[in-house]
């Protein structure tokens, strides 16, 4: 790892013990200019992680906490009526919390489909849209969202057409024996503001820039490719991927794969993507954009189990 990566999992783990995996990714993402989604149960400080990782980049930092009675106006902002110097009436916006670098939407699955489609926009194309203006984001912006896996009562399940628009779905688990020790030694952390920057927004898209110019070799494209064309029942010659696939990945998760990738190799220090930069990221690209059919939940299996058969069968 280079020192921009280094000087970012030192200041993160100032706050945050382990989890040095998760860390890299959601750093992968936000040099990608792509969104997260993280899934884990209660208390592995997914939400602290997130604030602490915006604050060491220098980033404003904004979460939404999405509950039942979330409106899309919670989400993008709304306008209100104001007076002028001459006691006239005026329309003014006043944006809401996604209009900041790194916004945090913190259990996205607890409100429903109408409050959820609000980030739909903003994801895909920085800007919201309220009655007939236009209001742009400042770039950078990432979205990273959570979800608790345990408890599905009352949840609205990620429609397809979001989820494509994540990057990255990472899983966070239970930290390591020695890690939880650590953990169970110290005292509760808190959110903090007063971690220290690495880097700025400035700087930051300076190295979205490169990252962006990072060659890739006619190798790593057509293996991509194959991987894509692997993941699609109907054109797939994997006769796992025919039994238990509905709807394989689509371009952009494509397109996703290929900038993580160029991300991983400009954060360790290489010129170009390699096979296995590819190869490191493609669960987190692939499980969330597997649709399995009937017959594979019957059978118990997973799109990870799909990823796992797809990446043993191309070459």
């Amino acid at each position: 790892m280079n020192d921009f990566g280094k000087k970012i999992l030192n200041r993160v783990h100032e706050t945050i013990i382990g989890q040095d995996k998760i860390i890299e990714l959601l750093l992968l993402s936000v040099l990608s200019e792509g969104h997260c989604l993280i899934v884990g149960v209660p208390g592995l400080a997914k939400t602290l992680l997130a604030s602490t990782l915006a604050r060491a980049l220098g980033l404003t930092f904004s979460r939404i906490q999405f509950t039942p009675d979330l409106m899309p106006t919670d989400i993008t902002g709304t306008e209100i009526i104001q007076k002028d110097k001459k006691g006239g009436r005026f329309f003014n916006f006043i944006k809401g919390p996604v209009f900041a670098n790194f916004v945090l939407a913190d259990e996205i699955n607890r409100t429903p489909p109408r409050t959820q489609s609000a980030l739909l926009e903003a994801m895909q194309e920085k800007r919201v849209t309220y009655g007939r203006e236009v209001y742009p984001i400042e770039s950078p912006f990432v979205v990273i969202a959570t979800q608790n896996p345990i408890e599905q009562e009352g949840t609205y399940p990620l429609p397809e057409a979001q989820l494509d628009r994540f990057m990255l779905s990472l899983k966070i688990s239970y930290p390591r024996e020695k890690e939880e020790k650590d953990i169970i030694a110290s005292p509760p952390r808190s959110f903090s503001s007063e971690i220290k920057k690495v880097t700025n927004p400035k700087e930051l898209l300076e190295f979205q820039n490169v990252i962006k110019s990072i060659p890739a070799s006619k190798k790593i494209v057509d293996f991509i490719a194959k991987l894509l064309s692997n993941s699609r029942p109907e054109m797939s010659k994997i006769e796992f991927v025919k039994k238990y696939v509905e709807w394989g990945v689509s371009p952009r998760g494509g397109q996703y794969l290929l900038a993580g990738a160029k991300a991983r190799a400009f954060i360790h220090g290489r010129p170009t993507p390699s096979i296995e930069d590819v190869k490191s990221i493609v669960h987190c690209v692939f499980d969330h954009r597997i649709i399995i059919n009937f017959l594979a939940e019957a059978d118990g299996i997973l799109p990870e189990n799909v990823t796992e058969a797809i990446l043993n069968e191309t070459d």
